[in-house]
C-alpha cells in the first residue's frame, strides 16, 4: 500500500485505476457540522442534558462507542441482522475491528486464521502484525467452496495448529470481485459448526451491486453464533471519520459462570489500541444515520448508480480493448458489483511494470501479487470507484497499448 501511494505521488497526472477508496465527489466539507448538528439534536430529542452532550462529544467514551443503538437499528434495516446493540462495537475503522477480533480469537501460538485468497492486505497485515499465521484458501470461480475450508481446516489441525477463524468478503470481494452464492454461504456456515470455525465476514461492497437483488449475508443466516461480522462506514460513507464497527454476539461464560457477549469481553483488547473510537468522528456517522433512518441503502443510491455506471464501463471498455486477446495470455473476471476487476495478462504484473506504467503510459493498477502469499504473478487489480467515468476509457486503453508494447 505504501509503495502504491508513493508511486501515485510521483505521477499524479496519471489515471489512477489501482485506488480502491471511494470518488471524492461524493463529500463535500459542509457535511461535517451538518452531521455533527442532526446527531446532537438526537442526543437532546433522547433526553441528554446538555452537559451530559458536552461530555459524550468531548471526553473520552465508553470503549465500546455510543453508535449501538443506531447501528443496531442499521443492520437490522438493511441486512436482515437481528443483535442487541450490546453485541457491537465501534472501532476507529474495520481495520481496528479486525485486529481486535484476530487479537480476541488467537490468544495461542499453534493459533492460526484461514482467509480467502487472494486476500485483502489490510488483513494478512493484521495478521502478520500480531504474529499469527494466515493459512489461504483459494477461490474458485465461484468463490470460497465451503469443501476445500473444511479440507484445509483438517490439514492444519493435522500438522498440530489450530484453525481458530476464517476471513471472507462474500459480497464483490476485495480484489478478486468474487461473491458467494446463496448455497455456498449456507455450506460454510455448516463446515464452520463442524470445523469450530469463526466466520470473520467482513462487507463493505455489498451495497453497489449491479442489481437491486438482495445478497443476504452470512451474519444474518447464522443460528448458531458462528459469525463476527466486519461493518465500515468508509465506502458507504466517507472514508475520513474513520469509523468502523464488529458484531460479536456470541455467549462468553467465565470461570464463575458470569454471562456477557463476546464484544464486551473485546473491548479489554480496544481499550489497549485506542481506548475508544473518535467520539467525534461517531457523531459525524451518527447524523449521517439519523439522517437516513438508519439505511445506508436508501442513503447511498446516488452512490450506487454511480458505481454501476463506472463497473460496466469498465467491463465494456476491456470488451473493447481486449477482445481480439482473449485465449492469448489475456481475460478478465465480471464481477456482479463492486469496485474491482481482475485483468490476467501474459506478462509479468510487477513493481517494475507498474512503475513503467505510470512513467510512460500514465496509468495506475494494483499487482495481484500483493493478495497472494505466493501467485497472482501475471494479473492486475483495476479498480473504477475512484475515477469519472470519462477516464476509464482512456485508462484501460493505456493499459492496452502498455500490454502492446511489451508483450
Amino acid at each position: 500500500m505504501n509503495f502504491l501511494n508513493e508511486v501515485a505521488g510521483r505521477f499524479p497526472d496519471a489515471i489512477s485505476l489501482a485506488a480502491g477508496r471511494p470518488w471524492d465527489g461524493f463529500h463535500d466539507p459542509a457535511d461535517l457540522p451538518r452531521y455533527l448538528s442532526i446527531f446532537q439534536d438526537h442526543l437532546t430529542a433522547s433526553g441528554m442534558p446538555p452537559n451530559q452532550v458536552r461530555t459524550l462529544l468531548m471526553q473520552y467514551g465508553r470503549t465500546n462507542g455510543v453508535l449501538g443503538e443506531l447501528i443496531a437499528r442499521l443492520l437490522a434495516n438493511d441486512e436482515g441482522i437481528l443483535v442487541p446493540q450490546d453485541a457491537i462495537a465501534v472501532t476507529s475503522g474495520c481495520q481496528e475491528a479486525m485486529v481486535i477480533a484476530l487479537r480476541g480469537l488467537c490468544a495461542r501460538p499453534s493459533d492460526v486464521v484461514l482467509a480467502a485468497e487472494p486476500c485483502y492486505v489490510g488483513l494478512t497485515g493484521a495478521a502478520r502484525l500480531l504474529g499469527i499465521d494466515v493459512v489461504p484458501v483459494p477461490e474458485g470461480p465461484g468463490g470460497l467452496d465451503p469443501e476445500t475450508v473444511a479440507a484445509t481446516a483438517r490439514a492444519v489441525r493435522a500438522e498440530g495448529r489450530n484453525p481458530k477463524a476464517l476471513y471472507v468478503v462474500p459480497n464483490f470481494s476485495n480484489p478478486s470481485g468474487v461473491s458467494l452464492p446463496v448455497a455456498a454461504r449456507r455450506a460454510l456456515l455448516d463446515v464452520a459448526e463442524t470445523e469450530d470455525l469463526i466466520v470473520l465476514e467482513d462487507d463493505p461492497y455489498g451495497l453497489f451491486g449491479l442489481d437491486d437483488r438482495p445478497r443476504v449475508s452470512l451474519k444474518a443466516l447464522d443460528r448458531r453464533a458462528r459469525v463476527i461480522y466486519l461493518g465500515s462506514f468508509a465506502k458507504s460513507c466517507f472514508p475520513g471519520a474513520r469509523v468502523g464497527f464488529l458484531v460479536a454476539d456470541q455467549p462468553v461464560v467465565d470461570h464463575d459462570g458470569r454471562r456477557t457477549l463476546l464484544a464486551g469481553e473485546l473491548s479489554a483488547v480496544k481499550s489497549m489500541l485506542t481506548v475508544n473510537t473518535s467520539p467525534v468522528g461517531q457523531a459525524v456517522i451518527g447524523g449521517l444515520l439519523v439522517e437516513s433512518g438508519c439505511s445506508l441503502r436508501a442513503a447511498n443510491r446516488e452512490k450506487t448508480a454511480f458505481y454501476r455506471r463506472n463497473l460496466r464501463t469498465l467491463l465494456a471498455a476491456l470488451d473493447t480493448c481486449f477482445r481480439a486477446g482473449r485465449g492469448q495470455g489475456i481475460r478478465w473476471s465480471v464481477p456482479s458489483g463492486g469496485f474491482f476487476v481482475v485483468l490476467e495478462v501474459p506478462v509479468q504484473a510487477d513493481e517494475k511494470l507498474l512503475e513503467l506504467s505510470a512513467e510512460q503510459y500514465g496509468v495506475l493498477w494494483t499487482p495481484m501479487r500483493f493478495f497472494y502469499a505466493d501467485g497472482g504473478t501475471h494479473a492486475m487489480r483495476l479498480s473504477c470507484s475512484a475515477i469519472e467515468p470519462g477516464r476509464i476509457d482512456e485508462g484501460v486503453g493505456r493499459i492496452a497499448r502498455l500490454l502492446a508494447d511489451h508483450s
